[in-house]
């Protein structure tokens, strides 16, 4: 078996008939970042209402949504992915602000440079829908990925309460320009 360090992977734009494969990752993925952090009723409740085949679709949809999947080089199971979309968070948006909505990946990606190309390919597709700014929620806690935004150029902006289930929890609003 290869070391998460020798994972090839790939990034392409997301097509309608990726969905069900986007809501595959996202479930696995949400589930991996939040699994002894949240409830798994809430976990699996949450992946089926906000991660499912119809909110993807959704987002692919919409031009002024871009969806980026990546795969694993042999073999194309996907392994992560990344959705900016129109801002839905608790700060004034400007007209030309996008939200990265989600950008998440496998576990056994970390160390591979995935991370840091997702969020360039987001920034890439940001401009190109001619924005200037991007902003994203993330959980309060999570204190592994406030480092890597801030070491992406990210600044802390404000906060925001975020429901799993039945519990609100302290998000993070980050923003940065492009």
């Amino acid at each position: 078996m290869k070391s998460s360090a020798d994972l090839d992977w790939r990034l392409r734009r997301a097509a309608a008939s990726d969905a069900a494969t986007l809501a595959l990752v996202a479930g696995a993925t949400f589930l991996e970042a939040f699994a002894g952090v949240l409830g798994g009723r809430d976990i699996v409740d949450h992946c089926a209402a906000k991660s499912n085949a119809t909110v993807f679709g959704a987002w692919l949809a919409d031009p002024a949504s871009v969806v980026t999947l990546a795969e694993a080089t042999q073999g194309g199971a996907p392994i992560g992915y990344t959705v900016i979309t129109a801002p839905d968070l608790p700060v004034e948006p400007g007209q030309a602000d996008t939200e990265l909505r989600r950008i998440y990946m496998l576990t056994g990606t970390h160390g591979t440079g995935l991370g840091p190309a997702l969020m360039a390919q987001a920034i890439a597709d940001a401009r190109a829908l001619g924005r200037t700014r991007l902003l994203l929620g993330v959980y309060g806690r999570n204190h592994r990925a406030h480092r890597f935004y801030e070491r992406q150029g990210f600044t802390r902006i404000g906060t925001r309460q975020f429901r799993v289930g039945a519990t609100l929890h302290d998000d993070f609003v980050y923003a940065r320009a492009v």
